[in-house]
């Protein structure tokens, strides 16, 4: 990613076309991920840092600039989410609550803290993502065995409170959380559960932007250029994102995580 770097205090407004460019791929890259997986955040993030901007600015911008292509991925599954709204109301309003209590955990803990928490947490991210085949067939095997309360219950509503705490904060990984969680504690098809994923994204980034425009350290230029690059990879992650290799997913973000794991430890 060397000819991308560049002053934190410029900001991506004065950045290169190329650095522009790479930022806006990133953010395809991001929309098309999260719409199969969940993942998006562990490929803009790093390029974020590589063009210079602070680690709060990145996320903060980040999660502004992937709610767009939440919600291009969310209309892709609306065929999915047909008769799901109580269900979705229900989960709904648990992930706007997570997602706020990030937001202000966020910018009312020091920045250092978040700097300092950046590493394990894309380090956490990615062992979700590399388990996450291992872990969701556990899942669903333990999960046959027991009886299932009608839309989760308490445990997914707390569950995905918490959820929406860590994507507020953070997000990397999100949805592999959403994935495992849901699989177990819900009575409906993958397709549907990823479909309701889609849907707490978008509730969790949306609230957390909303705050984030109100009292956040944004960089607009880089939130509107990943905001343009995720609709579209949102769209194509909801039309043949289904159809890519799973492995082929993962070591994009693997890879991607470790660049970023080392530009924050590095400097």
């Amino acid at each position: 990613m060397s000819g991308v770097a560049m002053t934190a205090a410029a900001g991506l407004a004065g950045a290169s076309g190329w650095t522009q460019l790479w930022v806006s791929l990133a953010g395809v890259g991001a929309g098309m991920i999260n719409a199969v997986v969940g993942s998006g955040t562990l490929i803009t993030f790093p390029v974020l840092l590589a063009a210079g901007l602070p680690p709060v600015t990145a996320n903060v911008s980040n999660t502004l600039g992937l709610v767009p292509g939440a919600v291009s991925g969310a209309i892709g599954y609306r065929r999915e989410l047909a008769g799901l709204g109580p269900l979705l109301l229900r989960v709904g309003t648990a992930g706007l609550a997570g997602g706020l209590t990030g937001a202000v955990l966020l910018l009312a803990l020091p920045a250092k803290a978040f700097e300092a928490a950046v590493p394990v947490l894309i380090a956490g991210a990615l062992a979700l993502v590399l388990l996450q085949p291992v872990l969701a067939k556990r899942l669903a095997a333990r999960a046959a065995d027991r009886p299932r309360p009608a839309h989760g219950g308490w445990a997914l509503l707390i569950g995905v409170y918490l959820c929406g705490i860590y994507g507020g904060y953070f997000g990397a990984a999100q949805g592999v959380l959403l994935l495992g969680l849901m699989g177990v504690l819900l009575e409906l098809p993958l397709q549907r559960i990823n479909g309701v994923k889609n849907v707490l994204a978008l509730l969790v980034n949306g609230i957390a932007a909303v705050f984030f425009v109100i009292d956040g350290p944004i960089d607009w230029r880089a939130a509107l250029l990943v905001a343009a690059g995720s609709v579209i990879g949102g769209q194509l992650g909801a039309l043949v994102g289904r159809r890519l290799p799973p492995q082929a997913l993962r070591g994009v973000i693997v890879a991607v995580g470790l660049i970023a794991i080392g530009r924050v430890v590095l400097g």
